[in-house]
C-alpha cells in the first residue's frame, strides 16, 4: 500500500474567474495544507501529468487555483470533475499523522482479543472527527476515529481498536 507515490489529494469542480483559475474541492487533512502544495498532478492514460502551481487560496471551504500553462477558460473547463493528486514526499506528516488512502483496507483489531471485525473500506467525515467504515461479517459498522476508541493505528498491521458492546458487534 505504500508504494502509491500520487495520492488523491482533490477535485476540480468548476472554473474560476476568466483567466483560468480553477475552483477546488481540497481532500487533505485541510484546505491550507492543499495550499501548501507546489505541484499537483493530473492523470493522463500512462502517467501522472505535473503541473506546477503559481497561485493558491482558501476561500470557503474550497481552494482557488491557478495552474501554470492552464491560463484560459478553454483550459480550464476542459478539467472540471478531474481530479487532482499531489505526491507523496510533498507533505509533511506529524507523528501520527495519517494519509486517508492508508487507511483504508486496514483491520480493524480488538485491543484485548486480537479479535479482527472487518477492514476499514470507507471514511466519512461529518464535522469533529473521522468516522470509519468498517466491514464486518455483520454488515458495515462504524467506530468514530478518537482517542476513546482507536488505540493505535499502524499502516502495515492494522488499527487497534478498544470497543463498547454493540458497537462493532
Amino acid at each position: 500500500q505504500m508504494d502509491k507515490k500520487y495520492i488523491e489529494c482533490g477535485k476540480i469542480i468548476n472554473t474560476h474567474g476568466c483567466k483560468g483559475g480553477l475552483k477546488v474541492e481540497p481532500w487533505c487533512n485541510s484546505a491550507e495544507d492543499f495550499t501548501a502544495l507546489k505541484n499537483l498532478y493530473i492523470k493522463s492514460k500512462s502517467s501522472f501529468d505535473k503541473y506546477a502551481v503559481t497561485k493558491a487560496s482558501v476561500f470557503k471551504q474550497f481552494v482557488i487555483l491557478e495552474l501554470k500553462d492552464i491560463d484560459d477558460m478553454d483550459k480550464a473547463i476542459a478539467l472540471k470533475n478531474v481530479t487532482l493528486y499531489a505526491d507523496r514526499s510533498d507533505f509533511a506528516l506529524e507523528d501520527g499523522e495519517y494519509f486517508l488512502t492508508d487507511i483504508i483496507g486496514l483491520d480493524v483489531i480488538d485491543n484485548l482479543s486480537g479479535k479482527i471485525y472487518g477492514k476499514v473500506i470507507d471514511i466519512i467525515n461529518r464535522g469533529a472527527s473521522d468516522i470509519y467504515v468498517v466491514d464486518t461479517p455483520n454488515g458495515e459498522r462504524m467506530i468514530p476515529a478518537v482517542d476513546e476508541f482507536i488505540i493505535n493505528i499502524d499502516v502495515n498491521t492494522g488499527i487497534t481498536v478498544k470497543t463498547i458492546e454493540g458497537l462493532l458487534d
